[in-house]
């Protein structure tokens, strides 16, 4: 079923389309700016060897993943290059000129594999929740996208996190599917059927309040910039500002918990590939009480900036591509 909306009608599978074409074009534009992040956090500990099952994080501007590195043979290339930067244009130019610009996209093609599917589940539960609830059910006002922002990222984490396990312990050491089928089988008559969505809580704590309140800025700041420019239907720089806008608000609010949730991922990650069984668990808040009195309020917004930096572009490519992609759309069915 697809909810008529004033907008114009786009079907199901053409939001899916135009999620899926934005999420790559994310993807492309965003990954060249995790890599250097990371290979410049890199050359502060260059000289030391990694433990085995050490993990570090990957973000391509949709998603965030865990990459192993059990030495620095297994570890992936582009991560265990031993190349000094003085800062990120030094490592821009750097690893253009000596590695070739294909390494700044190192990475993106396995990660690929589930942010799209990801994303595309994200965005088109969404807009059909949203359309939903308002020509559905009749619900009006400025809650509505909140409530299906937040509703459609709790399905999208849910529906990935089983695979992101998969895909860790897949990187961890070969395995064929055979292995990976008694592997995932010994984990769960070890730890439980919940042990598949393992990290799930820290995700949903940080993604479902980042969604709802993006969503709800987007669709208030949307709104407003149509209403001064006297254009009807939002425009791809509309769209473009919104999204910057709106993400740079949810990203700096849920700070916290993404400090948290990524200082879990790695450590469950690093269990994981070094076959540790996680009895007890530490709480998101036990964590974030760890950290106030280690490093205090800082601690919990460490990383601000980067995170703007990055959030911000990312969430501004991905709406405008989606949005320009379901206009698109809706011009061609209105001519057919």
């Amino acid at each position: 079923v697809t909810w008529c909306s004033p907008g114009g009608v786009s079907s199901l599978l053409q939001q899916m389309l135009a999620s899926g074409t934005g999420a790559l074009l994310t993807s492309v534009f965003v990954t060249p700016l995790d890599v250097v992040k990371i290979r410049l956090q890199l050359t502060c500990c260059c000289c030391s060897v990694s433990p085995p099952g050490k993990c570090f994080l990957y973000c391509n501007g949709l998603m965030d993943h865990v990459y192993v590195c059990q030495n620095r043979t297994s570890c992936t290339s582009w991560y265990k290059t031993p190349t000094h930067f003085s800062g990120t244009l030094d490592a821009f130019v750097k690893i253009s000129r000596h590695e070739g610009l294909r390494s700044l996209w190192s990475g993106l093609p396995p990660t690929l594999v589930m942010a799209v599917p990801a994303t595309v589940i994200y965005f088109t539960c969404y807009d059909q929740l949203r359309d939903f609830l308002r020509f559905g059910l009749g619900f009006q006002g400025n809650h509505v996208p909140l409530v299906a922002g937040a509703l459609a990222r709790l399905g999208a984490v849910t529906v990935i996190s089983p695979l992101e396990l998969v895909r860790t312990k897949m990187q961890s050491r070969p395995l064929s599917y055979g292995e990976l089928r008694v592997c995932i089988r010994s984990a769960v008559a070890r730890d439980g059927l919940l042990s598949l969505w393992r990290g799930w809580g820290p995700t949903v704590l940080r993604d479902v309040p980042f969604s709802a309140l993006y969503w709800f800025n987007y669709e208030l700041v949307k709104a407003r910039l149509c209403e001064q420019s006297g254009t009807p239907q939002a425009n791809f720089s509309i769209s473009f500002t919104a999204g910057a806008v709106s993400g740079a608000i949810a990203a700096i609010l849920t700070l916290p918990f993404d400090v948290v949730k990524t200082r879990r991922q790695i450590q469950m990650g690093e269990m994981d590939t070094r076959a540790v069984s996680l009895k007890r668990t530490t709480s998101t808040w036990h964590m974030m009480k760890e950290i106030w009195a280690e490093l205090g309020y800082r601690g919990l917004f460490s990383g601000f900036l980067p995170r703007v930096i990055k959030v911000a572009p990312a969430c501004a490519i991905m709406i405008s591509s989606y949005e320009f992609g379901k206009t698109f759309f809706q011009e061609r069915n209105r001519e057919l």
